[in-house]
């Protein structure tokens, strides 16, 4: 008699399906969506369904995470040319026919209305990722300039709509997988000397260069406005300092413990601009203070911490190179946004990962958490 052979149930099929997810880094994006649905229901109360709307966000990001952790490192490495060069047409399409909304030209109607740009953070780290695949093992300068001209074509692009905090967040990326891939030190000292002598220069030199009737060419208006901001506030405490100073005074008003949920008045008399996505740090630190901020941040070095794990395990240069470029994703993210908001960094649209009000942001944080568990998963069945 032939053996029986029984279906799986469907016990069984979940179970296969969850099979090398990372349980670490699920975790730690457990506690950020809990702290930001914690502080949306507060910072959002009177913003309509903005609390259940994150929600759903949130949902969608985690559906977005299981479909792409079900496929292959080798299959995300065949969509790497498709998909940057999907990306980089649309960008172009932007540049000649986009639509523009407040001075910025970053969208396209194709039926749709999209922000081709979103598709960058994760298709440019895709492309490089291949590129220092498939050259592992002969890499010569010559394939690092290819890199540099593949990372440069994109934020070209997009700091030309001009979308600062953007085409930052996608550089970060490039030039981690760039970094990973083996370039030298002698080749990134240099710019980086360079850039801390032009801080002290500008910091210097900020009476004279700040002044209304220069013009830095090199930047527009609002970005050479964001700077000065920075580096004084008080120059224009109603206009464009007011979003520094609010969100310092709420920080700051927050204490050791916090005012307590739903008990911050900065936050609850609107003082705080844009308290629900790019600002909703300074409701947090008011609400939950200096021990409510180190648990955010604890649990973002541990998601960085995770993913760099993920990446140094991880069974090929491609998965490594890929994994290492999410976990700078979610550090520029994070650092940056904080940063803004406490006045250490100028003011650009950066959300804060998991806490901000956003569906697209969303969606690209879905989809790098389900290539790092893509990643996980490939490095455990290697090993079995």
């Amino acid at each position: 008699m032939g053996s029986v052979i029984q279906k799986p149930t469907l016990f069984q099929r979940v179970r296969y399906l969850l099979k090398g997810f990372d349980g670490p880094l699920a975790f730690a994006v457990f506690m950020l969506a809990c702290a930001g649905l914690l502080i949306m229901f507060s910072a959002g109360h009177d913003h309509g369904t903005r609390f259940v709307d994150h929600g759903r966000n949130m949902v969608l990001a985690g559906a977005i995470m299981f479909v792409v952790a079900q496929v292959p490192p080798q299959k995300l490495m065949a969509w790497a040319v498709p998909v940057y060069t999907l990306g980089v047409v649309l960008l172009i399409a932007v540049a000649i026919f986009g639509i523009t909304k407040k001075g910025a030209r970053r969208w396209v109607n194709l039926g749709v209305v999209i922000q081709p740009s979103e598709i960058l953070k994760i298709a440019l780290p895709l492309m490089l990722a291949a590129w220092f695949q498939k050259r592992e093992g002969q890499l010569r300068p010559f394939d690092f300039a290819v890199a540099l001209l593949i990372l440069g074509v994109p934020v070209g692009l997009i700091m030309k709509q001009p979308d600062l905090g953007t085409s930052l967040l996608v550089l970060a990326a490039g030039l981690a997988v760039i970094f990973f891939a083996g370039l030298k030190w002698r080749w990134i000292l240099p710019p980086v000397v360079l850039g801390l002598v032009g801080v002290v220069v500008l910091v210097i030199m900020e009476p004279t260069l700040c002044a209304d009737d220069v013009d830095w060419r090199v930047l527009h208006e609002y970005q050479r406005q964001r700077i000065c901001t920075l580096l004084d506030p008080a120059r224009d405490p109603l206009g464009k300092g007011f979003h520094i100073i609010q969100g310092m005074i709420a920080i700051g008003s927050g204490g050791f413990l916090g005012k307590g949920f739903m008990q911050g008045t900065q936050t609850h008399l609107e003082f705080i601009p844009e308290r629900t996505t790019d600002f909703i740090f300074a409701a947090y630190g008011e609400e939950f203070g200096f021990v409510g901020g180190l648990f955010l941040i604890f649990w973002f070095f541990f998601l960085v911490y995770r993913a760099l794990v993920i990446a140094a395990q991880a069974p090929t240069l491609f998965s490594r190179l890929l994994a290492g470029s999410m976990a700078m994703i979610f550090f520029t993210y994070a650092f940056v946004n904080m940063g803004m908001v406490s006045g250490i960094l100028p003011v650009v649209g950066v959300p804060l990962p998991f806490i901000s009000y956003g569906g697209t942001a969303m969606v690209t944080l879905g989809l790098a958490l389900g290539i790092l568990m893509s990643i996980a998963k490939a490095k455990q069945l290697v090993q079995t």
